[in-house]
């Protein structure tokens, strides 16, 4: 029994297992964390990391995969799945459900919905020590990458706010079933030691939405909406571009916008 792809729920069996197991050996490395961590792997599919997840014991396993059959695969020709496999879809899952204290994350994220995952993460960042996932190049290289960068957009912003990401490697489409018309990257993503930004959160993120809706725009024009009556246009900060600012620059920037120094 095969699981056949699903073109809407944006799946590409990665069937090269030595990719696989430099996935699965990425997740914890080089950190010390206690025996029985917490791990919640998105999408298993086809179990093509899940037989390497399984042989680790340092961690304590779970799943989640809205396809109803990669589950039944799963169950079929993996033992000890009961209990840790959860037919749900992950923007939706009580997360506290499956794990009451704090977990990290892995998976081959479907393509098409990456960037949700990621919003889910930011909300879960208390709870959430690393993240290791495979997703597009082009949106691996987006995450990764500073200010200056023609790529650098508001995923950057928001996921450097809360994490220290790095960029492993590039994976071709000859690793996938079907093959993918794009090339895919894993990318590493560990909690930094922010604690809080020093501004209103949901302003801070409407700020970066805002900057980047249209890029090419300086900061004085995308931003006029949100400007308080009476704040300095002659700040140069507002004579830039939203690619041109980094992290602190935003926070910064938005602080001053509500009238409050960023901590």
């Amino acid at each position: 029994m095969e699981v056949r792809a699903k073109k809407a729920l944006g799946q590409h069996w990665l069937v090269d297992q030595g990719v696989a197991r430099r996935i699965v050996a990425s997740l914890l490395e080089g950190g010390d964390h206690p025996d029985g961590t917490g791990v919640l792997e998105i999408g298993p599919g086809m179990g093509v990391l899940t037989q390497y997840l399984l042989q680790r014991p340092d961690i304590d396993l779970r799943m989640v995969e809205v396809d109803d059959e990669s589950v039944r695969y799963l169950l079929t020709h993996y033992n000890g799945l009961q209990g840790r496999l959860y037919e749900a879809d992950f923007l939706k899952l009580d997360l506290r459900r499956v794990f009451p204290g704090s977990y990290c994350i892995i998976g081959n994220f479907p393509y098409n919905i990456s960037s949700q995952i990621f919003f889910r993460i930011l909300d879960e960042r208390e709870r959430v020590p690393e993240v290791v996932c495979m997703i597009q190049k082009e949106v691996a290289e987006r995450i990764a990458c500073g200010p200056g960068s023609k790529v650098y957009g508001i995923l950057s912003v928001l996921l450097q706010a809360w994490y220290d990401i790095e960029y492993l490697f590039t994976v071709e489409p000859g690793a996938f079933a079907p093959p993918p018309k794009v090339r895919s990257a894993v990318i590493r993503l560990r909690r930094n030691s922010r604690k809080e930004l020093g501004v209103d959160e949901a302003f801070f993120r409407k700020v970066v939405k805002t900057a980047f809706g249209q890029r090419r725009k300086t900061l004085r024009n995308t931003l006029r909406p949100l400007l308080p009556e009476g704040f300095d246009l002659a700040d140069p900060v507002l004579g830039k571009r939203a690619e041109q600012l980094s992290v602190e620059d935003f926070i910064a920037l938005a602080a001053s916008m509500m009238g409050s120094p960023a901590q």
